[in-house]
């Protein structure tokens, strides 16, 4: 079965068929995002956590929202 392969959009994302942006999956392991995001993301957070998980706790509703969050000084 072959997949259709839309644009990248401007910012280098991935489209759905409607041409949103894909959104990652809330079972996406944090392991797997550090790959893309770099070894600092979701730190203190297990690399098997999901994302459903760290974005729970961290009280945002999206990875752009975690993304863009303010990093507290400890």
């Amino acid at each position: 079965m072959s997949q259709k392969h839309f644009p990248k959009g401007l910012d280098g994302r991935q489209r759905d068929n409607d041409g949103e942006i894909r959104k990652k999956r809330s079972d996406t392991l944090v392991k797997t995002l550090r790959g893309e995001y770099g070894q600092d993301f979701a730190k203190g957070y297990r690399s098997d956590a999901q994302l459903g998980t760290v974005l729970e706790r961290e009280g945002v509703e999206s990875l752009h929202k975690l993304l863009n969050k303010p990093k507290q000084s400890v």
